[in-house]
C-alpha cells in the first residue's frame, strides 16, 4: 500500500534497507549464534546518518521524528530483532535528556549519539521491579553538590555496550512514585559494573546484563529534569519507545512473510509448488492482512504524535499490543509454511519465531498494555461524558 511516505522517509527507508540487506542479513546467524554486539552495524549507521533521526536538528540529527525512527526500526527488524534492539535501546537510553534534559545536557550528549559515537542504554527494570516499576529499590542519595547511587538494574538492553546509562533512581522513598528521579551516568564512573551477559531464547546480538550501581557518584548536573520528576520521565519515554517495539513487531512479521512467500514458491510437493495448494494460500493470505493491518496503526500512531498530539499513551499501548502481537502469530505461521525445514536453524523463520517472543514482554507486557488501554478508555469517555 502506498502511505505517503514523503521524499526524505522513502530515503531513509531505502538507506536503512540497504544496510540491513547488506550488512546485517549476511552475519544475522552468526551474530545470534554467538551473542555477538552488532558494534559493527551501528558504526555504520551512525556514520549513514540513521542514528540522529530521532534527534531534532539542532543537536546533529535528522529532525526528531518518531515516523522516522519506526522506518528506521521496521526495516532493521524485517533483518534481525537482535541488531533491531540495540538499536532501540540506543533511542530508548536517549529519550529521558530528549525529554527532561536541560540545554548543556542536550548539547553535549545529543550530538554523540546522532554521529554514532555514543551508544547509550536505559535503567528501569530490577528484580523485584518489573510490571511494577516503581518497586524500586535503587537509591539516589544527596552528598553536597552529588548523588550517590547504589543498587542493581537487571535485564538492560546495551548493558557493558553502552558510554552512557539514563537510570531511575528512588531519591525520596516516602513519596512513593514522586520520590524518584532520573539521572545520566557515563559509563566511566567508578563503581559502575556489570553483571554476566544473559543467555537468551532470541536477540541474542543484543548484549543483556545487570547493571551494578556500587557507590556511584554523580553531579548535580547528571540529574535529569527536576527531583522527584522520575515518574514522569519514565512514562514519557515508554510511551514513545512502545511505537518502536510496534514497529519492530510489523517489521519482523513482514520479514518472516516474506521468507514464507518465496519459500513457498520454491518448495514443491506432488509435482507442483506448495504455494498453489489453498491451506498454503491461506496462511500466506492471513499473515499479509495481519501484517498489513499492523503498518497502517503503527503509521497512524506515529503521525499522530508527530502531529504534536499531547495524549498518545493509549494509542502507543495499542500499536505496541497489536505489532507483537502479529510479529508472533506470523512467525508461527511462517514456521509452518516452512514444515519440518522451519524448525532448523539453516532458515531464518526459526530465530524469527525465538526472536518474536520478547516483544509481548519487554516495555511492559502485553497484558499491562491492556490495563492502560483499558484505564484510559474509562478515563476519556469520563471526561467526553460518552
Amino acid at each position: 500500500m502506498d502511505y505517503l511516505l514523503t521524499e526524505t522517509e522513502r530515503e531513509i527507508v531505502a538507506l536503512t534497507r540497504q544496510i540491513a540487506e547488506g550488512e546485517v542479513v549476511p552475519v544475522r546467524a552468526k551474530l545470534d549464534q554467538e551473542g555477538i554486539f552488532p558494534r559493527d552495524i551501528l558504526k555504520t549507521m551512525g556514520d549513514a546518518g540513521l542514528m540522529g533521526v530521532f534527534i531534532p536538528e539542532q543537536y546533529g540529527g535528522l529532525g526528531g521524528s518518531t515516523m522516522d525512527l519506526c522506518l528506521v526500526t521496521e526495516e532493521l527488524s524485517r533483518a534481525c530483532l537482535g541488531v533491531s534492539t540495540s538499536y532501540g535501546a540506543i533511542a530508548l537510553g536517549t529519550m529521558p535528556v530528549l525529554i527532561s534534559g536541560d540545554e548543556a545536557m542536550k548539547q553535549r550528549v545529543l550530538p554523540r549519539v546522532a554521529t554514532g559515537e555514543w551508544i547509550a542504554a536505559f535503567c528501569l527494570t530490577e528484580a523485584e521491579a518489573g510490571s511494577d516499576a516503581f518497586g524500586m529499590r535503587t537509591r539516589a542519595i544527596k552528598d553536597g553538590g552529588e548523588y550517590v547511587i547504589n543498587g542493581t538494574k537487571q535485564w538492560i538492553s546495551n548493558g557493558g555496550e553502552a558510554d552512557f546509562y539514563t537510570v531511575i533512581a528512588i531519591t525520596d522513598p516516602s513519596r512513593g512514585p514522586r520520590g524518584a528521579s532520573a539521572f545520566l551516568v557515563e559509563a566511566d564512573r567508578p563503581g559502575l559494573g556489570f553483571g554476566k551477559r544473559e543467555d537468551k531464547m532470541g536477540i541474542r546480538a543484543s548484549s543483556t546484563r545487570e547493571v551494578v550501581f556500587d557507590n556511584v557518584r554523580v553531579p548535580e548536573a547528571n540529574r535529569i529534569g527536576r527531583e522527584g520528576t522520575g515518574f514522569i520521565v519514565t512514562m514519557r519515554t515508554l510511551e514513545r519507545a512502545r511505537v518502536a517495539v510496534g514497529a519492530q513487531g510489523v517489521g519482523l512479521a513482514a520479514g518472516a512473510l516474506e521468507a514464507a512467500i518465496a519459500y513457498a514458491k520454491e518448495r514443491r510437493q506432488f509435482g507442483k509448488p506448495i504455494a498453489s495448494f489453498q491451506a498454503v494460500g491461506h496462511l500466506l493470505a492471513d499473515m499479509a492482512v495481519r501484517v498489513e493491518s499492523a503498518r497502517a496503526l503503527l503509521y497512524a500512531v506515529a503521525r499522530h504524535i508527530d502531529s504534536g498530539a499531547s495524549e498518545f499513551a493509549m494509542e502507543s499501548s495499542m500499536i505496541k499490543v497489536v505489532g507483537s502481537d502479529v510479529a508472533m502469530s506470523v512467525a508461527v505461521d511462517a514456521v509452518q509454511v516452512f514444515g519440518g525445514y522451519g524448525y532448523m536453524k539453516e532458515y531464518p523463520v526459526e530465530k524469527m519465531l525465538r526472536d518474536a517472543k520478547i516483544l509481548q514482554i519487554y516495555e511492559g507486557t502485553n497484558q499491562i498494555q491492556r490495563n492502560e488501554i483499558a484505564q484510559a478508555l474509562i478515563k476519556r469517555s469520563s471526561r467526553t461524558g460518552a
